[in-house]
């Protein structure tokens, strides 16, 4: 049984930063690709970052570029979103994914088997 433990949200001024962490147990870790995602109240679910198994390609939504860093730690099977010079508009609930999927770009929702509980991210002006 896969289990998900999400932590690392909380509430920060514009400018701030926040490490959000996700640690999975009962799969192979190292055989599943990462991503994070982010949900608005009422709003689908949107692709921020994406890693590869090994960690050397990532992905990124266009408007986290610069400021974001997906990272993986596979002895620890962990995935972590470092978010800095945060906006109010990063404001969401955010979800780790983990996906066995080969297909090309990691952004596709569909594609992923395993979730996060999900955790808040709140961005004050």
């Amino acid at each position: 049984q896969v289990q998900v433990v999400e932590s690392g949200g909380g509430l920060v001024q514009a400018g701030g930063s926040l490490r959000l962490s996700c640690q999975f147990s009962g799969l192979t870790f190292g055989a599943y690709r990462m991503a994070w995602f982010r949900q608005a109240l009422g709003a689908e679910r949107e692709f921020v970052a994406g890693i590869s198994r090994s960690g050397n390609v990532t992905q990124y939504k266009d408007s986290v570029k610069g400021r974001f860093t997906i990272s993986r730690d596979n002895a620890k099977n962990t995935v972590y979103l470092q978010m800095n010079s945060l906006k109010p508009e990063d404001t969401d609930v955010y979800f780790c994914a983990a996906s066995s999927s080969f297909r090309s770009g990691m952004d596709w929702m569909l594609e992923y088997d395993y979730w996060g509980q999900g955790t808040q991210v709140t961005v004050s002006s």
